[in-house]
């Protein structure tokens, strides 16, 4: 452990020992909506269902690790964190093979990201635009557990806001699939002037396609609701970390630094793959791979930088350089093309992703998910 700080190699051990008890409880969901999948009657919803399950595992695991934020373990918190992340991954799946069906199905679709977190209104038929709508309700049950956790969750009617407006920006996840290029970038450059103006305080210096690619990653979602799991009031000796200015801090520094910082490290492991298949890569909107680097390091060092500043920090910090080393711990990244940047990524990364890359390369390999 050279060079990891003490408190940070602590924290670590715990947030692992949380993970071991946590892993049979996102077992125990991931089983249960696998149930529900397999149950679909359209055959193709069906497969869109199973497969990302299957092979999106890991972000599933990646949206549960949000659980190891509060104090308190809060089995409300994990179930909403993995029915969200299904049914995103799942709308993905959808949403990327109906892309000829145009934006707007996209748009219906990823509806239910935004429903799926306020109770309030009904719920819509997603699948409007689509070739089919017999998915047996399993849209709607991800949408109603998402509902049901999140009334459950102490601090949610405070944070309420923040996460109806991250969850707002998954409208861009229509947009990522637009299959002519022309008109894809044409539609993420006016959503990002529209709904994260580079004007704003703290995005000027992000790119547009930083600003797409962090909304897209919906991981401010993930982290709200891990804040509306925090108690409603706090103590002498630890104040409250959901009133406005801390929830307000939170979520400005996911949108701003973590969040992109996840999408281009995906987007760096899936660089050989998207070229493969001509599909939407947010890497390819830097000139280069050297500047793509660079500025991706400056990405990762800034996120791990600003997570330590947040209330509990340390955690943000570790959940950070796990979500870093999640990414870089796929098979693509060990080409021999790509060897030197993810070798400056790592090092950018610090100590603490060099030692949660070899357990994440087994973890990977366990659970079938070395390419994926």
């Amino acid at each position: 452990m050279n060079g990891l700080p003490r408190q940070s190699a602590t924290l670590a051990r715990s947030t692992g020992r949380e993970l071991i008890w946590g892993l049979r409880g996102v077992s125990r969901e991931v089983d249960r909506w696998r149930r529900q999948a397999a149950q679909i009657p359209d055959p193709q919803l069906r497969a869109d269902a199973l497969r990302a399950l299957a092979h999106k595992r890991g972000n599933i695991h990646g949206a549960a690790l949000f659980w190891t934020l509060p104090d308190r373990r809060n089995r409300d918190l994990l179930e909403v964190l993995v029915a969200y992340e299904v049914l995103a991954d799942y709308l993905d799946c959808v949403s990327e093979r109906g892309a000829g069906r145009g934006i707007e199905n996209g748009r219906q679709l990823h509806l239910a990201l935004v429903e799926a977190l306020d109770p309030t209104p009904g719920i819509s038929d997603y699948y409007r635009y689509h070739s089919s709508s017999e998915d047996g309700g399993y849209a709607r049950a991800l949408v109603q557990s998402c509902r049901a956790g999140c009334e459950r969750l102490p601090s949610y009617e405070r944070i309420r806001p923040f996460v109806m407006r991250a969850a707002g920006q998954s409208a861009v996840l229509a947009l990522n699939h637009e299959p002519d290029p022309a008109r894809r970038e044409r539609a993420l450059r006016e959503w990002a002037t529209d709904q994260i103006p580079a004007g704003r305080v703290g995005t000027s210096n992000l790119a547009w396609y930083e600003r797409t690619a962090g909304a897209s990653a919906w991981l401010t979602v993930l982290a709200m609701l891990a804040l509306a799991a925090e108690p409603k009031h706090g103590t002498e000796l630890k104040p409250a970390v959901v009133a406005p200015p801390e929830a307000e801090r939170t979520y400005e520094t996911y949108l701003r630094w973590i969040a992109p910082a996840s999408a281009m490290l995906d987007s760096f492991g899936d660089i050989a793959e998207d070229r493969a298949n001509s599909d939407h890569s947010y890497i390819s909107h830097y000139p280069s791979m050297d500047v793509a680097t660079d500025r991706i390091s400056e990405l990762v060092r800034r996120s791990r930088s600003e997570a330590r500043g947040l209330p509990g920090g340390q955690r943000h910090a570790v959940l950070t350089a796990c979500m870093i080393a999640f990414y870089l711990s796929k098979d693509s990244v060990r080409a021999p093309e790509l060897h030197a940047s993810a070798r400056e990524l790592r090092r950018a990364g610090g100590p603490l992703v060099e030692l949660l890359l070899p357990v994440l390369r087994l973890w990977r390999t366990a659970y079938g998910q070395r390419a994926a």
